[in-house]
């Protein structure tokens, strides 16, 4: 069992860095090929306006479940069981598999293989799949892979990736990162289409974490992402794509979420992320701040557990004053980016200043009110308050689990992008979420 399979049995749920299993106490994992280094390219800051990636995908997942429960759809669950959606499952994994032989995707129109996919994704984000998925895994993976390769459209290349990560998600196995990492690299590199870069991107963070799950495999994608950020997509061949560079520093993130130690890269990574927070897009500088912050609470809880302390060249409280001097934003950005801009940057600045997760909130009530309940602490203005402290939670079942910190931010972020409409349903049934969150 790979090292990151291992996280749930870890009581923090992260693992070594390969320097921390240099040690005397440290145990080895498998390494994979590590990404060849891609040159430097330019530093001017990204540029064009980012969009929500999940928007278009929730947009979709809604349309699909008005079709899902209309009784009448292919998707639909139509015959009273409410399991009609095993059958749908099978026959698309059928067909895409089918598509992964040599000359049986000839016989499929562009628009049927486009529509396949739609389908089958929609399918495997909003119920839980993997007793229907595993026997066919090498099959299915395949035949996503070939979409990804050979599909004419950049809608069916798009949507063969994100369907890809989705199937990793939903059954781990840590063959596909090695067999595949090659084309899902050529697909982030080479293909024209900015959205195919996009979700190859977030393919191989996942494929990094549950297609290999070692501790080697995490740590170079992470790499291959830093290079991309550092270089405002031009190592991709998408300079100044906004998009693109989000990706990389979400997928950064979700990966640096399960490590316990992160010193082997974090400066170089501090350096990449502090740059892009002079960028022109707003989900860049925010996604940059976002890596910042989890750096400063990595290093915390490292030195806590081991004694050993990351030295940054950066302080936290001047990083914070330059995110709130930021905040305002630019007259040539929409008021929407100006909005989002604020109030990441705010959350991002108080975590920074206070040593707080996201989303904290220090305005409050008088702490003598026997009434109330929260943490009582001297205010910035003098005397006792009661903080209302963490905001932000996410439902699971019939519980609210409080987003407290940075690392669990990153996953949940990350989740929610590539499971849109569907991250419910994972959370509720799909125990490598649970024991990821």
């Amino acid at each position: 069992m790979h090292d990151l399979r291992k996280k749930a049995l870890l009581e923090s749920g992260k693992t070594m860095s390969r320097k921390a299993r240099s040690r005397p106490d440290s145990k080895s994992a498998t390494p994979i090929t590590s990404p060849g280094h891609s040159p430097a390219g330019s530093r001017a800051p990204s540029r064009y306006a980012s969009e929500d990636e999940g928007s278009s995908d929730s947009d979709f997942d809604d349309m699909m479940t008005m079709s899902t429960t209309s009784g009448a759809s292919d998707h639909g669950d139509d015959d009273g069981t409410g399991r009609a959606w095993v059958d749908r499952v099978n026959a698309r994994v059928s067909q895409i598999a089918l598509g992964g032989r040599s000359g049986e995707r000839k016989k499929i129109s562009n628009q049927e293989r486009e529509d396949m996919l739609k389908s089958y994704l929609h399918l495997a984000r909003h119920y839980y799949t993997r007793s229907e998925i595993e026997a066919p895994m090498k099959d299915l993976v395949l035949g996503l892979v070939r979409a990804v390769k050979s599909g004419v459209s950049a809608t069916e290349r798009t949507l063969a990736l994100k369907a890809l990560a989705v199937t990793i998600l939903t059954n781990p196995t840590n063959t596909v990162l090695d067999q595949y990492v090659t084309s899902l690299k050529s697909a982030c590199e080479e293909d024209d289409a900015e959205e195919v870069k996009t979700a190859a991107l977030y393919a191989l963070a996942v494929a990094a974490m549950y297609g290999d799950g070692s501790t080697e495999a995490a740590e170079d994608m992470m790499q291959y992402m830093i290079e991309i950020i550092e270089s405002d997509g031009h190592t991709v061949g998408a300079p100044d794509a906004a998009d693109v560079v989000v990706a990389a520093l979400r997928s950064w993130g979700f990966m640096a979420a399960h490590l316990e130690d992160l010193s082997d890269q974090s400066e170089q990574a501090m350096d990449a992320f502090v740059e892009q927070l002079d960028s022109t897009d707003a989900y860049v500088q925010t996604s940059a701040g976002n890596n910042i912050a989890l750096l400063f609470e990595s290093a915390n809880e490292f030195e806590e557990s081991s004694g050993e302390k990351m030295n940054f060249k950066y302080d936290p409280k001047r990083l914070a004053q330059q995110m709130r001097e930021a905040s305002r934003g630019s007259k040539s950005m929409s008021k929407r980016d100006r909005r989002h801009l604020k109030s990441d940057f705010n959350s991002i600045a108080t975590g920074l200043e206070r040593g707080k997760g996201p989303g904290y909130s220090t305005a409050g009530w008088a702490a003598s009110n026997p009434h109330t309940g929260g943490n009582a602490v001297v205010s910035s203005h003098g005397g006792d308050v009661t903080e209302f402290g963490y905001r932000q939670t996410i439902s699971v079942g019939k519980d609210k689990l409080t987003i407290d910190s940075w690392a669990l931010s990153a996953k949940v972020d990350f989740l929610r992008t590539v499971l849109a409409g569907g991250f419910p349903t994972h959370l509720a049934k799909n125990e490598i979420v649970q024991e990821m969150i």
